[in-house]
C-alpha cells in the first residue's frame, strides 16, 4: 500500500513534494519522485511484495515510460510468467507488471488485473490514470494553471493550490486520447441462476475461499492478520486465513459498561480466536479514549458524515492495535451489501432487494471503503477485503433474494445463505455462525457516544447557526453538526479541505457526465 502524488502538463516536483509530504502515513518505508518531460510523479512507499527491490516510481526499460501505483495486484505472478518473456523486468513488485501489460496492450490491459490499486503510467507524451472496479483504492484529481495534479488523498490535494477536486471514478480508466472510459460494470442481476440452494452453497464456499487465500499475497517477512469481531464477516475470512497461516494473529476492540460487562463483540472474538487457534489480541478503550480518539478520526476520515465516523471510531482503535503485529489485514466489508446484511432490508419487497444490494455495492467507495483505507494507511496498516472479489460480486448478483433473506418460522434470517454455506463443517461454532447481525459501533459498545457528547457540546442555537451559515452541508443532528465543527478546527476554512469536507456529507453525490478528454466526475466545490 502507497500513497501517490503527480502533475501532468509541468514538472512541478515543489508541489509533488508538498504532497507526498501529507502522504508518509500510507508509505513509510520509501519515496521517490521521477520527472518526464512535463510531467512530475511522486510515490511513497509501504514495503509488502518484493520489500527490497520495489521502488517507485518504477521505470520501463527505455527509460521514456514508468509506474507509480497504489493497492496490491494479486493475479501479478500469473500475470508475470507471461509477460517475462518478452518483458526485461526491473523488480518483482506486482506493480511493474501493470508498466509492461500497458506497453503491451495499451490501457484496455486494466480488465486484465485482479486486485485493488490506483495508479499512473506514463509513456513519452501520453499517460493513463486508472482505478480499480470498485474503488477501494481511493484517487482524487483536480486541475490548476492548465496543469493535472492527483493523489490518494484529499489532504495532499490541499496542498496543490487547486479551487475543486474531483473524485476519480471506479472502474474507469483515462487517458488525454480518450477521456474516461468505463472498463468494470458492476454485474447486472441475474438473481434465478443459482436458485439451487446446494449450487449457490458450493459456489459461495468455493469462490470465497478462493478469494480469501489470494489476499495472504505479501512477500514471507511481511505478517498478515484479521480482524475479528466476532460477528459472522470477519470471523469467515479468520477462520479460513487460519488454515493458510499458523497461529494467524487476530484483532479485536470494545468497551467494559459500568458494571464491568465487556462488549459483545469482545466475547464473540475470544470464542471464535479459541475455536480457530489465532494468536488473538484486545483492546479495551474508555469512553474518554473515544473522545479524544474523534478529532484525530475525523481530519484523517475526511469526511464529518454521523455513521461513518461512529464505525471509524473503533475501527481506529483496531487499525492502531493491529499495527503493532502486522502490515496487513483482513477485514469484512462488502458482505453486507453482498449477501443483504442490513435489517432494514427484511422490509423492501424482495423483487427490489437484489437492486439495492447493487445499489449499495456502487456507493461503497465513498463509505466504508473510505473509512476502511484512511484509517488504516493512518497506521501504515493494507486493509483487504475477500467479500468485494469480482468473482463474489458476480456471484452474489446471482442468487435469488429468498436465499438471502431466508423466512425461517416467520423469523427473517440476514445473510442466510452465506451462513448456510459454511454450517456443519466445523469451521465456526454454530453460535458465530448464526449470531444475529450488531453494527460495529454496537457490538464495540460505543454506539451512542458521539451523540451524548453533542447533546452536552452543541446547543440548540449553535446547531441553527451551524445549518444557516453552511447550507451546502448535510447537518441534520446535533451529532452532525459536532462532527461538522470538529472538521473545521482539524481542516482551517480557507483550506480546500474544509470545503470539500461540506461535499462529504453527502453520501451520494450528483455523477457528471464525462467527455473525451475531460476529466470531470464526481466534484467537491469551493463556493
Amino acid at each position: 500500500m502507497c500513497g501517490i502524488a503527480g502533475c501532468i502538463g509541468a514538472p512541478d516536483v515543489a508541489t509533488v513534494e508538498r504532497m507526498l509530504d501529507a502522504l508518509g502515513h500510507r508509505g513509510p518505508n520509501d519515496r521517490g519522485v521521477h520527472v518526464a518531460g512535463k510531467m512530475a510523479f511522486g510515490h511513497t512507499r509501504l514495503s509488502i511484495v518484493d520489500v527490497a527491490g520495489g521502488h517507485q516510481p518504477i521505470l520501463g526499460p527505455d527509460g521514456h515510460s514508468g509506474i507509480i501505483g497504489n493497492g496490491e495486484i494479486y493475479n501479478f505472478r500469473q500475470l508475470r510468467r507471461d509477460l517475462v518473456r518478452r518483458h526485461p523486468f526491473k523488480t518483482h513488485s506486482d506493480t511493474e507488471v501493470a508498466l509492461h501489460l500497458y506497453r503491451e496492450k495499451g490501457p484496455e490491459a486494466v480488465k486484465e488485473l485482479d486486485g485493488m490499486f490506483a495508479f499512473a503510467i506514463f509513456a513519452g507524451d501520453d499517460y493513463m490514470l486508472a482505478r480499480d472496479p470498485v474503488g477501494i483504492k481511493p484517487l482524487y484529481y483536480a486541475h490548476r494553471d492548465g496543469c493535472l495534479y492527483f493523489s490518494s488523498e484529499l489532504g495532499a490535494m490541499s496542498l496543490a493550490g487547486v479551487d475543486e477536486v474531483h473524485e476519480f471514478p471506479a472502474g474507469h480508466y483515462y487517458t488525454p486520447a480518450h477521456g474516461f472510459v468505463r472498463y468494470y460494470r458492476l454485474p447486472e442481476i441475474h438473481d434465478q441462476i443459482l436458485a439451487d440452494r446446494g449450487a449457490a452453497e458450493t459456489a459461495i464456499r468455493e469462490t470465497f475461499r478462493r478469494s480469501v487465500k489470494k489476499r495472504l499475497l505479501a512477500d514471507p517477512e511481511i505478517p498478515v492478520g484479521a480482524f475479528c469481531s466476532g460477528g459472522l464477516d470477519s470471523s469467515l475470512i479468520a477462520a479460513i486465513a487460519a488454515e493458510e497461516i499458523p497461529r494467524l494473529h487476530t484483532f479485536a476492540v470494545g468497551m467494559t459498561d459500568s458494571r464491568g460487562q465487556e462488549s459483545e463483540d469482545l466475547i464473540a472474538a475470544r470464542l471464535v480466536a479459541d475455536h480457530i487457534g489465532s494468536t488473538h489480541h484486545e483492546l479495551v478503550f474508555s469512553e474518554d479514549d473515544y473522545y479524544k480518539a474523534l478529532s484525530e478520526v475525523i481530519g484523517k476520515l475526511e469526511s464529518y458524515d454521523p455513521s461513518l465516523v461512529r464505525c471509524a471510531v473503533p475501527c481506529y482503535f483496531t487499525c492502531k492495535l493491529a499495527a503493532r503485529h502486522v502490515t496487513v489485514v483482513l477485514t469484512g466489508e462488502g458482505a453486507d451489501e453482498l449477501f443483504a446484511g442490513y435489517h432494514y432490508m427484511k422490509h423492501l419487497p424482495p423483487e427490489e432487494l437484489n437492486g439495492e444490494c447493487r445499489r449499495l455495492l456502487s456507493t461503497l467507495h465513498n463509505i466504508n471503503l473510505q473509512r476502511a483505507d484512511r484509517i488504516g494507511m493512518l497506521f501504515s496498516l493494507e486493509l483487504r477485503v475477500p467479500f468485494l472479489d469480482k468473482e463474489m460480486i458476480d456471484l452474489a448478483m446471482q442468487i435469488p433474494p429468498e436465499l438471502k433473506i431466508y423466512d425461517q418460522d416467520q423469523t427473517k434470517i440476514e445473510k442466510w445463505i452465506l451462513r448456510q454455506a459454511f454450517a456443519g463443517n466445523g469451521l465456526l461454532p454454530d453460535e458465530v455462525l448464526w449470531r444475529y447481525k450488531v453494527q460495529y459501533t454496537q457490538g464495540a459498545g460505543c454506539e451512542s457516544l458521539g451523540e451524548k457528547l453533542a447533546e452536552r457540546q452543541i446547543s440548540d442555537d449553535e446547531l441553527a447557526t451551524i445549518k444557516t451559515e453552511n447550507p451546502q452541508a448535510v447537518i441534520n443532528s446535533k451529532e452532525a453538526a459536532l462532527y461538522f465543527k470538529i472538521f473545521r478546527e482539524y481542516h482551517p476554512q480557507d483550506s480546500i479541505l474544509g470545503s470539500i469536507g461540506i461535499w462529504q456529507g453527502f453520501a451520494f453525490a450528483e455523477e457528471r457526465t464525462n467527455t473525451a478528454g475531460s476529466l470531470n466526475n464526481k466534484q467537491y466545490r469551493l463556493e
